[in-house]
């Protein structure tokens, strides 16, 4: 493995949580939440002073979203990978479980005609979102045990591909499309990574090309959303508002931004400006600076957790590896469909920003996962350590 992909370790700052992980990946992790928290006080502000009399009610909840997430990443951090494979298929029972009980009466949370959240008191818990990362967990444990007849028989290959459509399918009841497309995305690449050959994914991509095209045209929202965003300026008022005012927003921005905290578009004319649409905010207040300041970060942090997936491999962990590359195209994805959807180059989906956007469950789920990266890197470390210090191992 080239020192290019090789991710280098250290223990100054990520020391006093475990020590020789990635510490890098950690810094960059660290910023770019501390980067949301800024861009979320700033995009909440005058919708919390006005409608709850506190301007940094959203920044309070954020903080501790933050707070409880960071908790849990430690958890899973000081975890073994092992112990985490092992519990792969109780983890996807949970996550199925947790998207049949979100669609009972009376369990499910109802916002603007999605039932996708469970209320927990402190938040209500994104049931997909935790679903998202059993899967990740599980097609990698899977990959592990049965890696072979997924790559070398069709049958094998159906087994993990259904338990995608169930998965895609219990997330479109909610609705959900946006969380679906991301999981499916995500999960076909781990299986390609996997080795399953390239013919299969031709004939499933145009099998999900005709079922996407019949799910728009079989709801009225979805084939609202596909036509205001081929034209929203036909209709800016209406269908094409929200994409209308996110483009003004970011053309406003031009190279330096009007200042953090000078959105105009944030005061009540961009909808959902603090948790689908953060980045425009961020584009309008910060310009192109700040738009290559993020899209920077976000590469350098899935460039990171897929050399970990690259240098896991090559050192015999498949588990990490598999695990790894999953939550690198996770993030990759859905980072990139938010973007776009804020620029107006992919049709409107609710998706939030991973580690930039409002929301206990996106913010928790991300880093539990990148903390399950940083496990990986923990281990590969300590796995060369004791091969440099064996008679025979280098020096």
């Amino acid at each position: 493995m080239s020192a290019v992909m090789r991710p280098t370790f250290g223990s100054s700052l990520s020391g006093v949580l475990l020590p020789e992980t990635d510490s890098r990946l950690l810094a960059a992790i660290v910023t770019m939440t501390l980067f949301g928290l800024v861009m979320v006080a700033s995009a909440s502000i005058s919708l919390a002073e006005r409608n709850l009399g506190a301007p940094f009610y959203y920044l309070q909840r954020q903080v501790l979203f933050v707070a409880i997430a960071y908790a849990m990443g430690w958890l899973v951090l000081s975890t073994p990978l092992e112990t985490v494979r092992r519990l792969s298929g109780l983890l996807m029972l949970f996550g199925l479980a947790l998207l049949v009980l979100v669609l009972l009466p009376g369990v499910g949370r109802e916002v603007n005609g999605a039932t996708r959240w469970i209320p927990l008191g402190v938040f209500n818990l994104q049931v997909s979102e935790v679903a998202k990362l059993a899967l990740m967990v599980y097609l990698a444990a899977f990959l592990v045990r049965r890696g072979e007849q997924v790559r070398s028989s069709m049958s094998g290959f159906l087994i993990p591909l259904t338990l995608l459509v169930v998965l895609s399918l219990l997330m479109l009841m909610q609705p959900d499309f946006g969380t679906a497309v991301v999981m499916v995305g995500t999960g076909m690449g781990v299986l390609f990574l996997g080795g399953v050959p390239l013919w299969r994914f031709a004939v499933l991509l145009a099998g999900a090309v005709g079922a996407g095209v019949a799910l728009i045209f079989a709801s009225p929202y979805r084939l609202e959303r596909l036509l205001s965003f081929s034209n929203p300026w036909a209709d800016p008022f209406n269908s094409g508002f929200q994409l209308t005012q996110s483009l003004i927003a970011i053309g406003r921005g031009e190279l330096f931004g009007v200042g953090l905290g000078g959105s105009v578009q944030k005061l009540f004319y961009l909808p959902e400006a603090h948790t689908d649409f953060v980045f425009a905010v961020m584009a309008e207040e910060l310009g192109l600076i700040g738009i290559l300041v993020l899209v920077g970060l976000y590469s350098y942090i899935c460039w990171r957790v897929m050399a970990t997936g690259a240098a896991s491999m090559y050192a015999g962990r498949p588990f990490a590896a598999y695990l790894c590359f999953g939550v690198g195209i996770w993030l990759a994805i859905q980072g990139f469909i938010n973007v776009g959807v804020n620029m107006g180059l992919l049709p409107t989906k609710g998706l939030t920003l991973p580690l930039m956007s409002y929301g206990g469950s996106s913010l928790l789920m991300t880093v539990v996962a990148l903390a399950l990266v940083l496990r990986a890197a923990h281990e590969l470390r300590l796995a060369e350590g004791g091969a440099r210090s064996r008679p025979g191992g280098r020096t």
